[in-house]
């Protein structure tokens, strides 16, 4: 059966790659599914059916998405493939983005057996497997960035469990280095790209690609660390979510563990929060073309930035700054936590979405939801690229994401 195209639709690329392109592509499928098979090892088996986040789906529902995703998108979609389990490609289709306060109503009881979801997996990535070499790269690309953002998004639900229902090492608080002073370092005014070549993959917000000109600003050249931000809670802010008051002490809350307050580390906190710590400090938030500019100066690197699955808790502001940086370059622009910027998520002049998953961005271009840029530790490498653009709502408080500042 030949596959339909979906990159024949508009402008989107059509070309077929060369066996090394499609072994890579196999080679990253196997890749992500492996990192995403992890997280269901690193929880109990109870776990599989608590719903750490009120506004989320349980953690069995994510065990069926990843493959029926896949399934639905490159066999049912791409190649007129007959459902052989009907119900859960539907069950199992699409997440979920309530508002606060609209958590689903559903029970355990609701929910098939881990074994279903299994077996229903393993047969979707067997046929998946089988008509590799027949599929739409640029579609396939697709399904293993859509896995690896779920990576992530599963990594931030687990964060929330109860620690008795994960295993794994506890975080090991940074204190060797002490906390630096944070100074605005100045940007040449100058242009910079934003968002994806359409002959390059990206998704259907990325693109069209365009230039801005960037006049001149200055940027906090570390993510705001917990020992700032700590001082903005001393007068009145409110915590993050990843702190906890103990005795009279502030810890951080991390995956594996609790651990004290580690003062060099980027504090993680919602929009709304960065929000009002900028304006407590008389400061703004990057726009998006600035926080692009400013990383345009440093090349990432996943041992010293702090993302590819590295590591699951932060490190501190100033790691490893002397290490490729320019002197007068941010530090850790990709990594170590997303950056929230001022920019609401909007598309692009010549927006087109994609018509092998045409909600993926457009269902969010509604003024709610506020572009991040960056890289969080559980941030997959083939998200890490310049053009690639993220979005929350501005009170939503799981997302490994903090900030740095720019003069108003």
């Amino acid at each position: 059966m030949a596959a339909t195209h979906f990159g024949s639709c508009g402008r989107w690329n059509t070309h077929v790659p060369n066996s090394s392109l499609r072994g890579e592509l196999r080679r990253e499928l196997t890749a992500a599914r492996a990192a995403t098979d992890h997280l269901f090892d690193v929880i109990s088996p109870d776990a599989l059916y608590q719903r750490p986040i009120e506004e989320r789906h349980r953690l069995i529902f994510y065990l069926g998405h990843l493959d029926a995703f896949d399934w639905n998108l490159l066999a049912r979609r791409s190649m007129s493939e007959s459902s052989f389990h009907p119900s859960f490609d539907s069950l199992f289709e699409r997440g979920i983005d309530p508002a606060p306060g609209q958590a689903p109503a559903d029970t355990k009881a609701d929910w098939p057996a881990r074994a279903e979801v299994g077996q229903y997996n393993a047969r979707a990535r067997h046929w998946i497997d089988e008509h590799l070499d027949e599929l739409d790269p640029w579609v396939l690309q697709m399904a293993i960035e859509h896995r690896l953002m779920h990576a992530e998004t599963l990594a931030y639900l687990m964060h929330n469990l109860p620690y008795t229902e994960k295993q794994g090492e506890s975080p090991v608080a940074a204190t060797a280095l002490p906390v630096a002073p944070n100074p605005l370092v100045r940007i040449a005014a100058g242009p910079v790209r934003l968002g994806t070549p359409r002959d390059t993959f990206g998704w259907d917000n990325e693109h069209l690609a365009h230039t801005v000109d960037v006049p001149e600003f200055a940027i906090s050249k570390y993510k705001i660390s917990n020992r700032e931000y700590l001082d903005f809670v001393r007068e009145g802010g409110v915590a993050p979510n990843f702190w906890t008051r103990e005795q009279g002490e502030w810890l951080w809350r991390g995956m594996f563990g609790a651990v004290p307050l580690p003062l060099d580390w980027p504090v993680w906190t919602t929009w709304q929060q960065a929000q009002a710590y900028a304006n407590w400090r008389g400061l703004a938030l990057p726009a998006e073309a600035q926080w692009q500019k400013a990383a345009a100066m440093q090349q990432p690197d996943p041992a010293r930035d702090n993302f590819g699955f590295e590591r699951w808790d932060p490190v501190p502001v100033q790691a490893a700054e002397d290490d490729g940086n320019p002197a007068a370059a941010p530090v850790q622009m990709t990594g170590n936590g997303w950056e929230w910027t001022r920019d609401l998520f909007a598309p692009f002049a010549g927006f087109e979405a994609h018509p092998a998953y045409p909600g993926y961005s457009a269902d969010f271009f509604d003024g709610q939801h506020y572009v991040m840029k960056g890289a969080s530790p559980r941030t997959g490498h083939l998200l890490v690229r310049p053009g690639f653009r993220n979005w929350f709502r501005p009170e939503y408080p799981y997302m490994y994401a903090g900030f740095r500042l720019v003069e108003r």
